[in-house]
């Protein structure tokens, strides 16, 4: 039904109470027993005795009539509900669970599209003066498509139904409303896409035909339905993104009407189209980060959002991050990149300088104690510096595991390289000597987050995505089931080890500096009855540096030969060459996938060091990137920015649009607070009919 067709007639045999089925097997149906279509309807009938109407109807025989699109079953309805001062929305027709009404039993109850009850419910409420009521009751249910007659009409592509309830001259459905989760019926159209070509087509024409629909309807526009938002404070633009709903995000974005009745609803303006390129304005509102919970800031941070990469790359979303990239993310990441550097050497120079003995150490009056007292202040700050960074990031973005493959691991090594760092300097200032181990694995990690900063070039940034990926992929996967042969065959090995003492150990004689005193001294020799020493060994065979000496103290030697073949064969041959065919296939697989990853992580440093710009100076970037623009009859300005693509599947050699509106349909507007660059569609037909008169004069086709 998502994709507004029927579904087959052995699937509804299967399980015929659910409601979004069609009607085959009932209407094929000739028994008078017949159940009503969903489970919610109650099976005990109830009985109501009416002595000037002959015929008596309950919910369950209004709900059964409306699921089998039975209209003969409704013939006396209207003077039964006359005569006993009912309506369809009283309790005695609405089901108490769900509040589902027969209108929406009918909605949900179609054949071929259509039920013919509908129009006779609606022709019924209205008679009865509860129409109103009707059209804009709701309903909850475990699998939603709109709790709203609208919302489901439009969401099972009813357009017959969704015009008459939107023109209906008696009382219109209120687009404006509402659902339990405060979804509109744009709302619900983004919930119920599923990216699919059938589906995003049926889906943006519903959109469409309702905006439109809407703009004709209410002359004095006052509410924007675009602009309403449901209970998680979501617009349907930013639903769609939230959703990962692809196929309707780019419609909605690229959405451009030609009519002067309706071309306020685009967002998107052809500006001039010469061959394969072609010139448009794209609409900036709800995307950049000079709102509130912008589009922008919804994709980047949301980990489970699917086909963020993707959604990153449509326009104007790839210009406006390319720009701000331009425009000062990249100084700015330069300089931290380089101060970076600065703080790496101090870390290093400071651990390689380490005094040794038992610490803490005094400050002794001399130049290079100072400088090392500096140094380690500047390690332990930065180190706090980061942990602070990191968790904020976290808390904007929680990491997990399935989010590693896009938004990559930087800044949970970040993490880690403060936390080890910080640690390190407790048990500095506690006396223990155990803060070396610590402060070099923070170091290795320091010199490890390095790497982050490829994200700058974007030949280095995908070689890092690569790499990522194979570690959290391929090598993962080598590591886990490399883990369990080696520990298998090493305690196999263990196992075989001969423990005699004879075999352990061994007796050197040395001689003293004194000629006549001879000393003997027990060398231990390692024990591979030790699991530790064993897994060692074998890791050695594994990348070609095995020994084959301690082969004399094993008991059978014909089994040990055949465990260690054995072992070689798996990880040394098969595995390590699985390994690296794998990650060929990775690298050849994810090339376009890695370079769209890297776009994404990319956007999410913009961000960064975008929050990191002052307000006033974050402002007057927003007012020189883009332009403002102030329609007829529209109360709030709308600022727009110029992109300029280059398409050769589509070959195009003639202006494409025609732009000719009247005079006061599009006028700029004047700011004061900042400067802003003014565009009018005066001027620009201006350009294009100076540009075309500059084309015949020039015989250029």
């Amino acid at each position: 039904m998502e994709k507004g067709k029927q579904p087959d007639k052995e699937e509804l045999n299967k399980d015929h109470e659910e409601e979004e089925g069609g009607l085959d097997w009932l209407l094929e149906t000739k028994s008078s027993e017949l159940l009503p279509m969903d489970s919610n309807v109650l099976s005990r009938q109830q009985t109501t005795s009416v002595d000037s109407c002959s015929t008596t109807f309950t919910r369950d025989k209004i709900f059964k009539a409306a699921s089998q699109g039975d209209t003969a079953q409704l013939n006396d309805l209207l003077e039964y509900l006359q005569f006993s001062n009912k309506q369809l929305t009283s309790p005695d027709f609405i089901d108490e669970t769900n509040g589902k009404t027969a209108l929406l039993k009918a909605l949900l109850n179609l054949k071929n599209g259509k039920n013919d009850t509908i129009k006779v419910l609606l022709d019924i409420a209205e008679k009865t003066g509860d129409l109103e009521k009707l059209i804009n009751a709701s309903y909850r249910d475990p699998y939603y498509k709109g709790e709203l007659p609208l919302s489901l009409a439009a969401s099972t592509n009813q357009p017959e139904i969704v015009s008459f309830l939107m023109d209906n001259p008696y009382k219109r459905a209120d687009l404006t409303d509402r659902d339990s989760q405060g979804n509109t019926v744009l709302h619900t159209l983004i919930v119920i896409a599923d990216n699919t070509k059938e589906n995003t087509e049926m889906i943006s024409r519903m959109y469409d035909e309702i905006l439109i629909r809407h703009s004709k309807l209410e002359t004095e526009k006052h509410v924007l339905l675009e602009l309403i938002e449901n209970n998680q404070g979501l617009t349907p633009l930013k639903l769609a993104a939230k959703l990962g709903k692809i196929g309707m995000f780019k419609h909605m974005l690229h959405r451009e009407f030609k009519d002067e009745e309706t071309i306020q609803l685009s967002r998107k303006f052809t500006e001039w189209v010469y061959g394969p390129v072609h010139s448009s304005l794209h609409d900036m509102s709800s995307i950049d980060t000079n709102e509130n919970n912008s589009v922008l800031e919804i994709i980047i941070n949301g980990s489970e959002i699917p086909n963020r990469p993707k959604m990153l790359q449509i326009e104007p979303l790839h210009s406006i991050l390319q720009d701000k990239w331009e425009r000062f993310a990249s100084k700015i990441f330069l300089m931290n990149f380089l101060v970076y550097l600065l703080y790496l050497s101090i870390f290093t120079t400071v651990a390689f300088y380490r005094k040794g003995g038992q610490p803490p150490f005094p400050i002794e009056n001399v130049p290079a104690d100072y400088f090392r007292c500096v140094g380690e202040l500047i390690s332990v700050l930065g180190a706090a510096r980061f942990l602070y960074k990191t968790i904020t990031i976290f808390q904007k973005n929680p990491a997990k595991l399935k989010a590693l493959f896009t938004d990559g691991f930087s800044e949970i090594l970040f993490f880690l390289q403060a936390v080890l760092l910080l640690i390190s300097a407790a048990l500095y200032c506690s006396g223990r000597r155990e803060y070396v181990g610590l402060l070099v694995l923070s170091l290795a990690l320091a010199w490890m987050n390095v790497l982050y900063y490829t994200r700058g070039s974007k030949q280095l940034g995908i070689y890092n995505v690569m790499m990522q990926r194979m570690i959290l992929g391929d090598l993962l996967h080598f590591l886990c089931v490399y883990s369990v042969l080696l520990f298998g065959f090493s305690a196999a090995i263990v196992t075989l080890i001969d423990a005699s003492p004879a075999m352990a150990n061994s007796t050197l004689p040395q001689r003293s500096l004194d000629d006549d005193d001879v000393q003997t001294f027990k060398c231990q020799s390692p024990s591979y009855n030790d699991v530790r020493f064993t897994i060692l060994e074998l890791f050695k065979f594994t990348i070609g540096m095995g020994n084959l000496e301690f082969t004399d103290h094993v008991q059978y030697k014909e089994v040990f030969y055949i465990l260690l073949i054995s072992y070689i064969v798996l990880t040394y041959i098969l595995m390590l060459n699985m390994l690296i065919a794998l990650m060929g296939n990775t690298v050849e697989k994810t090339s376009e996938q890695s370079e769209a990853i890297w776009n994404l992580q990319r956007a999410f440093t913009i961000l960064d060091m975008e929050s990191s710009v002052p307000t006033w100076l974050k402002n007057k970037v927003h007012s020189r990137v883009s332009e403002t623009v102030c329609f007829r009859n529209e109360d709030k300005s709308r600022r727009f920015v110029r992109v300029t693509e280059m398409d050769w599947k589509k070959w195009r050699s003639d202006l494409g649009v025609k732009l000719e509106e009247p005079v006061n349909e599009m006028k700029p507007e004047v700011h004061t607070a900042a400067p802003a660059t003014t565009w009018s569609l005066n001027g620009l037909l201006g350009r294009i009919r100076a540009n075309r008169r500059q084309q015949q004069s020039s015989n250029i086709i």
